[in-house]
């Protein structure tokens, strides 16, 4: 039997065939093994593990859902209040001073003037 690689998930195809097998071995009644770990026992404790692990996965991921939503609008509410307090600053101190540079403003004096393009010669 190959080494089974415990890091990945199983398909949910291959959980639904097995909670299929289970139910089907409900079924017979004459089933009975000295292996434990194939025990009918056994079989229902680790279904049962397995839905209440899956039931809390679930809820862990709405709660990280939802700390995420709450964490992207905090973010959005910061830099709209960075973004108020920008023109606040460019309103009362003008575009070209220091406390709009201090904010990580680009002095208006210190902008890049447009070059005009030379009109190429048709010849």
């Amino acid at each position: 039997m190959p080494v089974q690689d415990k890091t990945r998930r199983l398909p949910s195809q291959l959980i639904s065939q097995d909670i299929n097998s289970l139910h089907g071995l409900q079924t017979i009644s004459t089933y009975n093994t000295t292996r434990a770990d194939a025990s009918v026992a056994n079989l229902q404790q680790a279904y049962q593990a397995m839905l209440a692990q899956q039931q809390a996965q679930t809820e862990k991921l709405t709660l990280y859902r939802a700390a995420a939503d709450t964490a992207r609008l905090a973010e959005w509410e910061f830099h709209n209040a960075v973004l108020a307090m920008k023109e606040v600053i460019r309103g009362e101190y003008g575009s070209d001073s220091d406390q709009a540079q201090a904010v990580g403003l680009k002095k208006k004096s210190e902008r890049k003037r447009p070059n005009r393009k030379k009109s190429v010669a048709m010849a």
